[in-house]
């Protein structure tokens, strides 16, 4: 378009071929369509421009600036679509729906509005800077991530190389690795992961819609809307993430993983980032996850995770044992493998020979030698796991223990002289019991092999910066499970919102632990195929601190709040 434009300007006397080239130079240096380039460097007028677009695409042309919208209208067509696809729907009249457009040969625009709205499109056009005009008078200022505004705009000056067909079987592979290697898309993406890495996100979420393409960042837990890039740019987007992983830009079919390896200049020091990418096919195209796997945030000291001094004393009792199992349990996403980490850390010593399996392995660890499962070729945990025996290992991390075979093979590692390691999914440290029988293990090869559980959860810590006593009655401690004579003495602190916690009230992480050692009472309880219940009731009286008792000592202590304790943990 943009040099038929400038042909026909210069065709019309309106600018001389001296200016186009000026104005493609321009164009080329700050982006943006070249219409609105040369309105800005004073060459032509907006109303030269929509006069020739209007001859050009052989539709009316309107000022927007003299033109008045019924607010009706206007809320016929959300602001994301206006902006997406730069138009202004102007009137209603029966069953058409008239739009101003700065490129009205946008089949895709039309019919996607004419499917939102159920109307026939009438299109007419206008120039580039009334439209951005029109769109803020209407529809209020257009909010944007920081830089988002600018790469936006060098995306504009690309849209030629950009434009891919939504027909994904239509689309060769030069187009998609050309638009992905685009510069305008390559600092989109660079963006999107720096960004992350200064909000201190744990995953980057890429999420196409129907009508919508959004991002979000999971950021303590919780995910947060980022931006929304135009709808056209999402193969651009996926296929240069694509590229990044080392992935098959092609096979758009399959769910593919892989991993991002960048240096990241922050305050003057290089970082190192290291993201793992997993690709799945929904209906409207792929979903990319990005787990950011950040070095500085895997903390392998054990004093610094969230033990309770009792939970930290058994928990590390039963890591220096020569033998036996000891396990982590909890959702994913709630800390086991940092838990694991720092168990192996406290271990790594020059005369220990350590072991892992995992799935994938996360974080590089110096002196430990770790194996990458890959299911495609054999290598699951379960083979992994007898391979291990052979190397003679004193400890053995396993991933996760999905399966009897695995199971099975981690207690007989158990039993003969090895410490292994290793995680599964329950809801607390006493269930695990029930679970590893249910599996088929029998409840002697559980009572002799497990040496201690612990269960976790993480909560979110309350913003030092904003941190505030709150008022709240007693009765509402007593229903959390404090002690009467706890809920006198209790306060509670949270979070007030300030612009170092992005007004959350929250700003990092901590753990919940409960630590339930199988001590010799519980093992002829596990003997005789007692209940989780029974093994937790003899587990209290033993001095088990559950996860609601570790939250309400972390309320307590100010560095968490009740709301946080109580979505996290049960009574």
């Amino acid at each position: 378009m943009s040099s038929r434009l400038g042909e026909i300007l210069v065709r019309d006397s309106l600018i001389s071929s001296d200016q186009l080239k000026q104005a493609l130079d321009y164009q080329k240096r700050e982006g943006g369509r070249l219409g609105t380039c040369l309105v800005k460097l004073g060459l032509v007028s907006d109303e030269d421009i929509t006069a020739v677009l209007s001859r050009q695409y052989g539709v009316p042309s309107i000022n927007l600036k003299f033109y008045e919208v019924d607010p009706q209208v206007i809320k016929l067509i959300p602001q994301e679509t206006a902006v997406r696809y730069q138009i202004v729907p102007l009137s209603r009249v029966g069953s058409t729906l008239t739009i101003a457009m700065t490129d009205p040969t946008n089949v895709f625009a039309m019919d996607d509005i004419k499917f939102m709205t159920g109307f026939n499109v009438e299109p007419v056009v206008a120039s580039e800077t009334a439209i951005v005009e029109a769109i803020g008078k209407f529809y209020g200022a257009v909010e944007s991530v920081e830089e988002l505004d600018k790469v936006m705009k060098d995306l504009a000056g690309e849209e030629a190389a950009l434009e891919l067909t939504q027909e994904e079987q239509d689309m060769d592979l030069a187009s998609l690795e050309k638009a992905a290697e685009e510069a305008p898309i390559i600092k989109l993406v660079n963006l999107i992961l720096t960004d992350a890495v200064k909000r201190g996100a744990s995953d980057i979420h890429v999420e196409p819609y129907e009508k919508e393409y959004r991002v979000r960042f999971r950021i303590d837990g919780v995910m947060q809307n980022v931006m929304a890039p135009p709808m056209k740019l999402r193969d651009a987007i996926t296929s240069r993430i694509k590229i990044m992983s080392k992935l098959d830009i092609s096979e758009k079919r399959l769910p593919q993983d892989g991993r991002i390896m960048m240096k990241y200049a922050k305050d003057g020091k290089k970082k190192e980032l290291d993201f793992r990418v997993s690709i799945v096919p929904t209906l409207f195209g792929e979903k990319i996850v990005l787990r950011l796997l950040d070095k500085e945030n895997l903390r392998l000291d054990m004093t610094k995770l969230g033990f309770e001094k009792e939970s930290l004393d058994k928990f590390t009792r039963a890591i220096l044992r020569p033998y036996g199992m000891v396990l982590v349990t909890g959702p994913t996403g709630s800390g086991k493998t940092n838990t694991l980490y720092s168990s192996v850390a406290r271990l790594n010593t020059p005369d220990t020979n350590i072991m892992t399996a995992e799935d994938p392995v996360e974080f590089q660890l110096p002196g430990i030698n770790q194996v990458q499962m890959k299911d495609q070729i054999g290598l699951n945990f379960a083979s992994a796991l007898r391979a291990f025996l052979r190397q003679d290992p004193n400890i053995i991390l396993v991933g996760e223990i999905r399966d009897f075979e695995t199971a099975e093979i981690a207690v007989k590692a158990a039993l003969t002289g090895h410490l292994v390691l290793s995680t599964l999914h329950t809801n607390d440290a006493p269930s695990t019991i029930s679970r590893l029988m249910n599996m088929g293990i029998e409840p002697f090869l559980v009572a002799t092999s497990v040496n201690l559980i612990a269960a976790q959860r993480l909560v979110r810590r309350v913003c030092a910066q904003c941190k505030e006593p709150m008022q709240i009655t007693p009765q509402a401690l007593v229903d959390a499970g404090y002690t009467p004579e706890e809920s006198k003495s209790t306060t509670i602190y949270h979070g007030r919102g300030c612009s170092t916690c992005n007004n959350t009230g929250y700003k990092g992480r901590v753990a919940l632990y409960e630590v339930m050692e199988v001590t010799d009472e519980l093992k002829e309880l596990i003997l005789v195929g007692a209940s989780a219940l029974e093994l937790k009731k003899k587990a209290l009286e033993g001095g088990m601190i559950t996860l609601r008792k570790s939250g309400l000592m972390k309320v307590a202590a100010g560095m968490t709040t009740l709301e946080e304790v109580v979505r996290e943990t049960v009574l």
